[in-house]
């Protein structure tokens, strides 16, 4: 982590400048817009002088109270209307998504642009890449933090990612471990059912959930539906979420990510001809109400661990009991955690543990073998489940298949305990272009 910590990160400050000038520019013509229409005059008439375009609470008042705007049915704990991105994204008013867009770029602005800005050095960065600050083992990073920087909302992401560029006449080059938790937590539980998802290419876990989730035939499943579910439910689901979290991100998906079926219906004009109407219920401890979202995820919950993944579901047991008799478990890595946890925690860590081990030490195995090699290719970050690296263009073959003989072969053969194997995903930018541009590269 050191080597990779002193080599940097390339940063294209010039870019961020300009960057960040045109991203106060569209914030100015934006907040003019709004300024135009009825609600922030409603909202100027109501505050006065203590009116904030940026207070959340005034705008739920404004919208919900006095002009009578429908209200989403997420609540807080008190009975407020829930007002983060995720529950604004499905109000269906011109003024919440103009509004969302500046503070979409506000936060890219100040948190993301600004951020690298201040941690560059003579056009590098060296974020802090730690091993000892996270109790499921896995790294974290500082000042920047360059494992969060945005990849899920197209805009933002482009526009952060752009300012990640290689050294001159160099490449991008981003591997990721495929599904590496999902294939980590398969060598824990031996479900024989998700090891055959994993290791049947024509077989697709997240397609298969999204007909589910959205009632949907394997035909109608876009790239982006299939995402949906994949984040909102499977991935929840193996991370102890219940439905009616995965109900409410699963609905307001539908609006924030404009999901459609694949002939270009939308997917809640679809649900409503299926006969799911709302979201469901305000009160957690209700019945879930007919024809909601909410009863409709409670069903395939259930199927999910008791038809489709039964030993899974079975192995969580079984672990969190263990645990709860000793105090303590032991991943297969070899790091024992201790101390109280909650069942998600104690089912969760070994896995990400485990996962990251693997990464890590491949990533060891990597450094090691490109200094006895002497290749000029330098790693310059990881992301939990993936190495990024400034790749020399005539060293691509070389590093691309040291990368998948290691990530594929000499780590099952080093930990006997992987009975299912590693995949590897490489994607590089062009010369000299962003990290935002990165492409699926083939590999053996």
């Amino acid at each position: 982590m050191a080597d990779i910590e002193a080599n940097g990160i390339h940063v294209d400050v010039q870019y961020i400048n300009k960057a960040i000038r045109r991203s106060q520019r569209r914030i100015e013509h934006k907040k003019r817009a709004l300024q135009k229409t009825d609600v922030y005059r409603q909202w100027r008439r109501t505050f006065g002088s203590r009116m904030k375009l940026g207070a959340r609470e005034q705008m739920s008042t404004v919208l919900f109270d006095v002009m009578g705007v429908p209200a989403p049915a997420a609540r807080t704990a008190s009975g407020k209307v829930k007002m983060d991105e995720a529950v604004l994204n499905t109000v269906d008013h011109p003024f919440v998504q103009q509004w969302l867009a500046i503070e979409k770029l506000k936060k890219a602005m100040s948190t993301y642009l600004k951020g690298l800005l201040v941690e560059t050095v003579d056009g590098y960065m060296h974020p802090f890449f730690n091993l000892h600050t996270t109790q499921t083992y896995r790294s974290s990073s500082d000042s920047p933090n360059f494992q969060n920087i945005p990849v899920r909302d197209p805009v933002i992401g482009k526009l952060i990612r752009t300012a990640i560029i290689p050294r001159p006449g160099r490449c991008i080059v981003e591997s990721d471990i495929s599904g590496a938790e999902v294939r980590t937590s398969s060598n824990y539980n031996k479900d024989p059912r998700l090891i055959k998802y994993i290791l049947d290419p024509s077989s697709d876990m997240h397609r298969d959930m999204a007909c589910e989730c959205y009632m949907l035939e394997q035909s109608e499943v876009t790239k982006r539906t299939r995402a949906a579910a994949k984040s909102y439910f499977v991935f929840a689901q193996f991370y102890g979420d219940w439905y009616i979290d995965c109900a409410r991100r699963l609905w307001e998906g539908i609006h924030t990510d404009k999901l459609t079926t694949a002939s270009g219906v939308p997917l809640d004009v679809h649900l409503r001809k299926k006969g799911i109407t709302r979201l469901g219920r305000l009160d957690p401890k209700a019945e879930p109400i007919p024809g909601s979202m909410e009863g409709h995820i409670r069903k395939v919950e259930r199927d999910f661990w008791h038809k489709r993944f039964p030993v899974y579901h079975q192995w969580k047991q079984d672990w969190y009991d263990a645990y709860r008799k000793q105090g303590w478990f032991e991943t297969l890595t070899g790091f024992v955690c201790s101390g109280y946890m909650k069942r998600n925690e104690a089912v969760n860590y070994p896995i990400q543990g485990s996962a990251f081990h693997c990464l890590l030490w491949c990533l060891i195995r990597l450094q090691n073998e490109m200094k006895r090699r002497k290749m000029e290719t330098l790693v310059v970050g990881q992301i939990h489940d993936s190495i990024v690296a400034d790749v020399v263009p005539s060293e691509m073959d070389e590093y691309t298949g040291l990368v998948v003989d290691i990530v594929t072969r000499q780590l099952q053969k080093h930990w006997d305990w992987i009975e299912v194997p590693m995949a590897i995903d490489i994607e590089a930018s062009g010369v000299d272009r962003p990290w935002v541009e990165k492409k699926e590269v083939s590999v053996a």
